[in-house]
């Protein structure tokens, strides 16, 4: 993780606020639009920010914490989603269509191996993590490998001409994963980090907890990489190197949920000028994501109930960014409006 990321010019803020309030409204009218307007234009370095081109990565990676029952479903329907992305039929594809969004599928570290696919994006570190209730999910090396290759995806991405990256994932056990990576980063006592995920009854919600105390209870590990070392996983590593690569490119992150947002807080723990080009989709129904949110300072742009992760409710948020951006590039200055009256 050789990037430099740039800090955002504070000076170019009042300039950037000045023509926010300079615009044919009332001052304040557009609420929060105009402060994400203000940011875009921080994170891009100029008076007229873009987000015309927008690419979801979703990171597709397996958990060995599976094996303990901590989901309701097993390990292969990973590999089965991945083949849904590509043949263009999951949620996120048809969010992504309406949206105006591009799909780049990665297999971080999927269980199974993938055929050659256009959509795929082949950067697997292995298949899947260890199991954490019994050892170390992932050795020094694959976790820096893992963050390298997500740093290098969304460079390229930069390089290709996209203005955002949203950062979307698919793994069955990443909430439980997720919960123990919070739990210590944030840090944050662990019951409060642990949801239901794909959907638990009060039987597996208890294998879920047991599993995670246990998993817990063997290791202290509180530093960014050590924790990732410990508990994985593949794609929370991969989507936080791509959130360090973005920002180094003046790239805008939008994270989407739960587990994305676990991955902003790995990145912000290793790089905390990163937190400075992350935006904040949608505040999940997963319990632990509003408490998450709160501990990076964070205000979701959108609260639909939504916690299916994906990239689902980032490229649901789209929309708005881009209309933040055209308020600043396409909409008159009251000064052109009250001279002319």
């Amino acid at each position: 993780m050789a990037a430099l990321i740039p800090f955002l010019d504070e000076n170019l803020r009042a300039r950037l606020c000045a023509a926010v309030d300079g615009k044919a409204k009332p001052p304040g009218s557009l609420g929060r639009v105009e402060d994400i307007a203000v940011r875009l234009g921080l994170i891009q370095n100029r008076l007229d920010p873009k987000v015309d081109r927008v690419l979801a990565l979703v990171f597709a990676a397996d958990h060995g914490l599976t094996e303990e029952g901590v989901s309701a479903y097993s390990a292969s329907v990973t590999a089965a989603m991945v083949d849904l992305f590509l043949a263009g039929r999951a949620t996120v594809n048809a969010f992504a269509q309406a949206a105006g969004v591009d799909v780049r599928v990665v297999d971080a570290g999927v269980a199974a191996d993938l055929p050659e696919h256009p959509g795929l994006v082949g950067a697997k570190i292995r298949h899947g993590t260890r199991n954490a209730c019994r050892t170390a999910a992932l050795t020094a090396d694959e976790v820096e490998r893992a963050l390298a290759r997500g740093e290098a995806l969304a460079v390229r991405a930069a390089t290709e001409g996209y203005d955002a990256i949203v950062l979307g994932e698919m793994g069955i056990g990443n909430t439980a994963t997720s919960a123990l990576v919070m739990h210590r980063l944030l840090p944050a006592a662990l019951d409060d980090c642990i949801g239901q995920g794909t959907g638990h009854d009060e039987a597996g919600m208890a294998r879920k907890r047991d599993a995670l105390e246990r998993a817990s209870g063997r290791s202290a590990a509180i530093e960014p990489l050590e924790v990732l070392r410990e508990f994985g996983g593949l794609e929370i590593a991969m989507m936080a190197g791509a959130a360090i690569g973005a920002a180094a490119t003046r790239r805008v992150i939008l994270a989407d949920g739960f587990i994305s947002t676990t991955a902003a807080l790995v990145a912000a723990r290793l790089r905390p000028a990163v937190l400075d080009y992350c935006l904040f989709a949608h505040r999940s129904a997963e319990k632990g994501h509003d408490l998450l949110l709160r501990g990076l300072g964070a205000e979701p742009i959108l609260d639909l109930g939504m916690r299916l992760g994906e990239g689902t409710g980032a490229v649901l948020a789209v929309p708005v960014l881009r209309a933040a951006a055209r308020l600043l590039t396409d909409v008159a200055a009251l000064a052109d409006v009250v001279g002319g009256a």
